[in-house]
């Protein structure tokens, strides 16, 4: 593993370009415009939140699985069952963020009209940041809720190997004046991608995020994304609350696999190297209308953000943040600095996948 990184191992692009870079890589390989499109706005809001390993680094899985037919470019979602307030979709084998954002909206709709929208999807794909489809209900006054099932990356308490996927969640509540809880979040100790992103740096991973072959905890990245070993669950392990990790990513495949009819558990495709079937992930998108209910909770969501950025910080502690303030900070950060900063091994790779599809590299300042 190398020295500890500086400045010199970034580079900056605009946030525009970003954008710009996954729509022409994505429509080298045949995704409709209007598709490539909605990858292109998730990849980068995820970088934009500090959302690192599900941005640009996640844009290689994308175009490997148009390019091999495991996911299709071109189509729409299909509404397989439906009453007022529910739906069963089916994504019909398109990109995640494309059945994402069909689904949430439709949840939208129906919680304006009906108090809750509660729809699953089967037939999807990688769909990038949950928090992309629950922060679309904050514009519409609205509670959004999402999850979904993954690859089987992670060791379930007591297991001996990878069984179930990261498995996140998220939850976006409005507040007064644009302010809002933020929740996103997976189920496992760290997101998969922190690790590819720790092995693109060529740096050790925190101990406690995953496993070797044996079980160990490990800090080496290559342990656990090529070496038989594993993540572990949200609070790692049994001693420290990492059933409830696991207990908590099987509930999101209960709302996600199970009640959509997609694939679960164990038997999901592996996350790389099976190239023989799609990957039929199921997600679940929640929308409630607080309007049906008590009077005043833009106010009192409010409170509650208060209270507790107003507690007393601990000692070495700057502030006491609430869910989506670290994102807020990151933005902010962001726009200061006129883009976003990516490690050079990141940008690197993003040379050679656009030499590979005969396209233009992503600019950087």
């Amino acid at each position: 593993m190398s020295s500890p990184m500086c400045d010199s191992d970034y580079k900056y692009v605009a946030t525009a370009e970003v954008e710009s870079f996954v729509e022409r890589c994505m429509i080298a390989v045949g995704t409709d415009p209007h598709h490539s499109n909605a990858l292109a706005q998730v990849l980068r809001e995820a970088d934009y939140r500090g959302h690192v390993s599900h941005g640009l680094n996640r844009l290689e899985i994308y175009v490997r699985d148009i390019k091999n037919g495991m996911m299709q470019g071109q189509g729409e979602p299909s509404i397989e069952k439906e009453t007022g307030s529910t739906a069963l979709v089916n994504g019909n084998n398109l990109l995640g963020p494309v059945v994402g954002n069909f689904c949430m909206d439709l949840a939208i709709k129906k919680a304006k009209e009906h108090g809750i929208g509660w729809v699953v999807c089967k037939g999807s794909n990688h769909f990038g940041i949950a928090g992309w489809y629950s922060s679309k209900a904050l514009q519409h006054g609205i509670i959004g809720m999402c999850m979904t099932n993954t690859s089987p990356v992670v060791v379930p308490t007591r297991a001996a190997q990878p069984s179930i996927g990261t498995n996140p969640l998220a939850v976006a509540a409005p507040a007064k004046a644009g302010d809002s809880f933020q929740l996103d979040m997976a189920t496992s100790a760290t997101a998969l991608g922190k690790v590819e992103m720790s092995r693109r740096k060529e740096i050790e991973i925190p101990l406690g995020w995953g496993v070797n072959s044996k079980g160990k905890v490990t800090v080496n990245p290559q342990d656990v994304l090529h070496g038989g070993g594993g993540l572990l669950p949200l609070g790692g392990q049994e001693i420290t609350g990492g059933h409830k990790g696991y207990g908590l990513a099987m509930m999101v495949d209960v709302f996600c696999g199970i009640l959509s009819g997609s694939s679960f558990g164990p038997t999901m495709r592996k996350w790389k190297g099976d190239n023989e079937r799609v990957a039929d992930l199921g997600h679940c998108f929640v929308a409630v209308n607080p309007q049906m209910f008590a009077d005043g909770f833009e106010d009192r969501m409010q409170c509650l953000l208060d209270q507790y950025r107003n507690l007393q910080p601990a000692e070495g502690e700057s502030a006491v943040l609430v869910a989506g303030d670290p994102e807020r900070t990151h933005m902010r950060r962001v726009e200061g600095e006129g883009g976003i900063r990516y490690h050079v091994n990141l940008l690197r790779a993003m040379d050679e996948l656009a030499d590979t599809l005969g396209v233009a590299h992503l600019p950087t300042m």
